[in-house]
């Protein structure tokens, strides 16, 4: 009974002792993502078709606010009888604008969403790619640590994959 409890104690101290030496052999680093998103350069195209969109619709919506308010001063030139009759005209084309302006703000919110889940999915992807080929444990997001050393930084390669370059 006593060689059982040597044997089984000296098998728990071989676990411990290798725990332990696994343990210090963990490699951490942080990413900036922000800086990653921002320099990534498909997140610069998605910005440029996206701001692109968003200046045709502001455009559009500019011309149909432009188209209402003519209509509006000229029921304003009308009799009671013909603004009355018209009213309903300016109420149904207001609604129409609103609706087809919440849809389409909605739209662009919505493309945005997939876009930035695309990149952000990238990055991972890179990230995930990178510390498995250079043995890290655990990335951590620059913005959950209070403190992090400038050697531990690996934007700049994260960012060197996702542009296609190597670092």
């Amino acid at each position: 009974m006593k060689k059982i409890a040597v044997v089984f104690g000296g098998m728990v101290m071989s676990l411990i002792l290798l725990a332990g030496s696994a343990h210090a052999a963990d490699k951490f680093a942080y990413i900036d993502l922000s800086r990653a998103f921002g320099e990534y350069n498909k997140t610069k195209g998605y910005d440029k078709t996206l701001t692109d969109k968003e200046k045709v619709y502001t455009e559009e919506r500019d011309k149909k606010v432009a188209d209402l308010k003519a209509f509006q001063d000229k029921l304003s030139l009308l009799n009671d009888k013909e603004r009355e009759a018209k009213g309903s005209e300016l109420q149904t084309k207001v609604k129409e604008f609103q609706e087809n302006d919440r849809k389409k703000q909605g739209d662009l919110r919505k493309e945005q969403d997939e876009k930035m889940k695309e990149i952000l999915k990238d990055i991972e992807d890179a990230v995930k790619k990178y510390s498995e080929k250079e043995g890290y444990t655990m990335v951590f997001n620059d913005r959950v640590l209070v403190y992090q050393t400038k050697s531990m930084d690996i934007t700049d390669q994260i960012i060197a994959i996702l542009n296609g370059g190597k670092k």
